[in-house]
């Protein structure tokens, strides 16, 4: 995985990254609904709903710019091509643990790493809650039991720029069409409605796509 360092002068948000910057609670969250009947109608065949969320949102988050764009301090904005996801995995008891998967666009590659990972967290692997050290991150987490309108996430700090991507409970209307809740929680110093909105019409395209 590679950075490039973004250049303030010529970069078309520094405007508004400098405003966000300031506030003391700059982070928005949309919620929309996903359309996940053709994902239900393949679970059948073998293909995890969880596995294919993970994929589908970080699908979508990649292929925005703007949703893999970090800050560091005050002045330092970089770019990441590629981000790895840590998702929560529950566990038998009912705690959850965080785990790690480098995304990569292939399906079969990253449903193979993601049933592996998800495996060697519930069996006992240690992973260490990233505490500031990695930006290079996406924050994902399941709330099967609530088909919620609406989410927002414990955060440390203004600081934190890593976004937060939750999806809640499937439900299926009377005309056989499923859906759920998807939340997006990002800092508004580096993305805008404009950009999850292009997120959400990727992740849509992928889980129509399975």
């Amino acid at each position: 995985m590679a950075e490039r360092v973004i250049d303030l002068a010529i970069w078309p948000r520094a405007g508004a990254f400098r405003l966000f910057r300031g506030y003391e609670r700059p982070h928005f969250a949309l919620t929309a609904r996903l359309d996940v009947t053709h994902l239900m109608a393949r679970k059948a065949d073998g293909i995890s709903p969880f596995r294919a969320c993970l994929y589908a949102l970080s699908a979508g988050f990649h292929a925005v710019p703007d949703l893999r764009t970090r800050f560091r301090g005050a002045d330092t904005v970089v770019e990441h091509d590629r981000l790895t996801l840590s998702p929560t995995i529950a566990l038998p008891d009912g705690s959850f643990r965080f785990g790690y998967i480098d995304f990569t666009d292939d399906w079969s590659a990253f449903d193979a790493a993601a049933a592996a990972e998800i495996a060697a967290v519930r069996e006992g692997a240690a992973r260490v809650p990233n505490t500031g050290e990695r930006d290079d991150l996406l924050y994902l987490s399941c709330l099967p039991w609530v088909d919620f309108t609406g989410l927002t996430n414990a955060m440390p700090d203004a600081q934190d720029c890593i976004p937060r991507l939750s999806w809640g409970k499937f439900v299926t209307d009377e005309n056989g069409r499923s859906t759920c809740a998807f939340t997006a929680e990002v800092h508004h110093a580096i993305a805008d409605g404009a950009h999850l909105g292009q997120a959400i019409s990727v992740i849509q395209d992928r889980l129509d796509s399975f």
